[in-house]
């Protein structure tokens, strides 16, 4: 490993093997850094954090710091884990998480870029994309695979769905079920459809996620009675994707994001 010697290193951090800590960044006590890690000049590492594997921390990062409540208690003990392959950018703030012994969680290869905020207690899962200025509330579920374009806010308690797409400076207060894009205040357009195809969604996958949307999406009415009443149905959720898609609206405290785009 290479640690710069302006570098402020806790003697209980665990650093490990091929390391590299550049000038000025602060390691607090009990923190844990895997193997490749590469933290810039002045990144901020507070206690109960835990790196994984050739994770990348640029200058001005602070992860762990306490959570942006008012009630919060300081002694809480809690922390952040860090998966492996995590690219985090310049001047990003990752909170602890507000409860005894828990975690604030990034997934494995998730890109986190410039001046992004993630709040206490979230979880986000792996490959995950938060562009610049993203601005994500306490206790906010990410699934895997999911884009947040520059400038997006998230509301505490939501969830994001696997491979959904969220256009830059949308407002997010409720539910984005996985494959949809979402724009404006709560506003679905539609399949996140370039997404898709860039994964390689098979075309049985593909009309059975245009099937599932429109169940719910067109015609108006509730939409968790909606996907409940399509999952009932032979001719909707053949396939996995598409039993996701329903599934989601069966749990979350948000409420769901609505939608009067029709779709191709």
């Amino acid at each position: 490993m290479n640690i710069h010697s302006s570098a402020i290193v806790s003697e209980s951090a665990v650093i490990g093997e091929g390391t590299v800590i550049g000038a000025g960044a602060l390691i607090e006590d009990g923190v844990v850094l895997g193997k490749n890690c590469n933290l810039a000049a002045y990144a901020v590492l507070r206690k109960g954090t835990v790196l994984g594997d050739e994770v990348s921390v640029d200058s001005f990062a602070v992860i762990g710091g306490d959570p942006q409540a008012l009630s919060f208690d300081s002694n809480v003990q809690s922390g952040v884990l860090i998966g492996n392959k995590v690219t985090i950018r310049e001047g990003c703030t990752i909170s602890r998480s507000s409860v005894e012994g828990a975690s604030t969680i990034i997934g494995d290869g998730c890109y986190i870029m410039a001046q992004v905020h993630v709040g206490h207690d979230c979880k986000i899962d792996a490959e995950v994309v938060l562009c610049n200025n993203v601005m994500v509330a306490g206790h906010v579920r990410i699934y895997t695979k999911a884009f947040l374009g520059g400038g997006v806010a998230v509301h505490r308690n939501c969830r994001v769905g696997t491979y959904a797409k969220i256009v830059g400076n949308a407002t997010i207060t409720a539910d984005v079920p996985p494959y949809i894009m979402v724009a404006g205040r709560n506003s679905a357009e539609g399949l996140n459809l370039v997404g898709l195809e860039r994964a390689e969604f098979s075309r049985p996958e593909m009309t059975d996620l245009k099937r599932c949307y429109r169940a719910v999406y067109l015609g108006g009415g509730n939409l968790k009675n909606k996907a409940s009443q399509a999952m009932r149905e032979h001719e909707f959720a053949t396939t996995a994707a598409g039993a996701r898609f329903l599934s989601f609206f069966e749990s979350g405290q948000r409420g769901f994001v609505e939608s009067n785009q029709e779709i191709d």
